[in-house]
């Protein structure tokens, strides 16, 4: 563990550890959204946490979202967490994640994502999480 963790695992007592997307490009876009303040939502396949259940967001918790290169990039705390059929989402809760400009183009870069990621159903569960930015650790 690098000095940088240890002195963000003090900081943070139980703060995970996690990435936006699933590639290099995708969690850059992903953390510059939180930098900019448009994104302040995520969610995630409910099933992703049925192996690792500690891994689930915690309302008041910190969490450490981490470059691609698995280093240290921001600092979010979770504010609400909603379980929610994807076919029932609303716009505004979508929209949260500051990702698409659209409702639409939302649905489809979801679709998309979770058949990337272990399939995708319209009945299945997602687990939205809306956050606050709590450190840019950029300017550390």
């Amino acid at each position: 563990m690098t000095d940088e963790m240890e002195d963000l695992n003090d900081t943070y007592p139980g703060a995970g550890n996690f990435t936006f997307g699933d590639n290099p490009r995708l969690c850059a876009e992903l953390l510059a959204l939180v930098r900019s303040g448009r994104k302040t939502a995520t969610c995630a396949a409910l099933a992703d946490f049925d192996d690792d259940p500690g891994a689930m967001p915690k309302v008041g918790r910190a969490d450490i979202a981490m470059n691609w290169d698995g280093s240290p990039a921001l600092v979010i705390r979770t504010v609400k967490l909603t379980e929610i059929r994807f076919c029932d989402v609303p716009e505004d809760l979508a929209l949260k994640e500051g990702e698409d400009a659209s409702f639409e183009s939302w649905r489809k870069n979801h679709e998309r994502y979770f058949k990337r990621n272990g399939g995708f159903d319209p009945e299945m569960m997602l687990l939205f999480e809306e956050f606050e930015l709590v450190e840019d650790l950029a300017t550390r």
